[in-house]
């Protein structure tokens, strides 16, 4: 038994350190469990954008992924940029043969400065491919519209079609296979609330819209932080609740870096 958690990531790499493999394990370090990585792509990146992207080739992603679960093992796993469809495929069987059963899905499409991460071949293994395997998908409003093929941002305009949108479009993904679906509110007008659904019903985590630009890597952290949680033996809906105080905190006490969008803090609550 190993003497903590193990969780495992599935990413790119980000220079700059607030999202991606950096984001992932300093998340698991915080949250007390082992992190390891599998790096899908490596970036040059800063709190401007992505000036740049270099995708692995795809039996080194694999070969990163048997070296650790054939070895190591894993507790709970959590996928990020993935980038091409050979990729996405290959990390679907690997994850599958290895058995592992707490999957946490970020289904990362484009950057916050709007780069591309994701090809179109790429979005269609994933619906078909990863997103039956995994625990929880934590898709950001621009990312559930393309998997939905509802325009989530233009129906949340209008305050009496919000709440009914982002249900038919969770309700979309669910069938699409992940246990569980969360539809993030960060870039949707009010509150910055989430919707889970299970298949079942539909609840919120909900949080209060802190005014700060410095967001870089809060999708990355949050998925960490579940997958995190989830590792540590929390079913998902705790694993969940626990994640979004997590984010929240990381959020708070997001701070200034460089010249564009900073990071979020992922050590908040445990530095000076």
């Amino acid at each position: 038994m190993a003497p903590l958690p193990r969780v495992l990531t599935i990413a790119g790499s980000d220079s700059g350190g607030g999202a991606g493999i950096q984001a992932d394990l300093k998340t698991f370090t915080v949250l007390g469990t082992y992190g390891m990585s599998v790096i899908t792509a490596v970036t040059a990146q800063n709190t401007l954008g992505v000036q740049g992207v270099h995708v692995l080739p795809v039996d080194m992603v694999v070969m990163q992924m048997e070296s650790v679960l054939s070895d190591l093992g894993t507790d709970a796993a959590k996928t990020g940029m993935l980038a091409t469809a050979e990729i996405v495929s290959a990390v679907a069987e690997v994850l599958a043969r290895h058995h592992v059963e707490r999957l946490v899905v970020d289904p990362v499409m484009r950057s916050k400065s709007g780069h591309a991460l994701l090809d179109e071949r790429a979005h269609r293994a994933v619906v078909e491919k990863l997103l039956p395997l995994a625990t929880v998908v934590t898709p950001n409003a621009h990312e559930a519209a393309a998997l939905s093929g509802i325009d989530l941002l233009a129906e949340a305009a209008d305050p009496e079609r919000r709440d009914e949108a982002v249900r038919e479009v969770a309700r979309r993904i669910h069938a699409m296979g992940p246990r569980y679906v969360v539809i993030k509110g960060g870039h949707l007008p009010g509150r910055a609330d989430d919707v889970v659904y299970d298949g079942k019903r539909f609840w919120t985590l909900e949080a209060e819209r802190i005014p700060t630009r410095h967001t870089h890597g809060t999708g990355c952290t949050f998925s960490a932080a579940v997958a995190a949680y989830l590792a540590r033996g929390l079913d998902p809906e705790a694993a969940l609740r626990a994640g979004k105080e997590f984010i929240t905190r990381a959020i708070a006490a997001a701070f200034p870096l460089g010249r564009g969008i900073g990071p979020v803090h992922h050590l908040a609550g445990v530095s000076r």
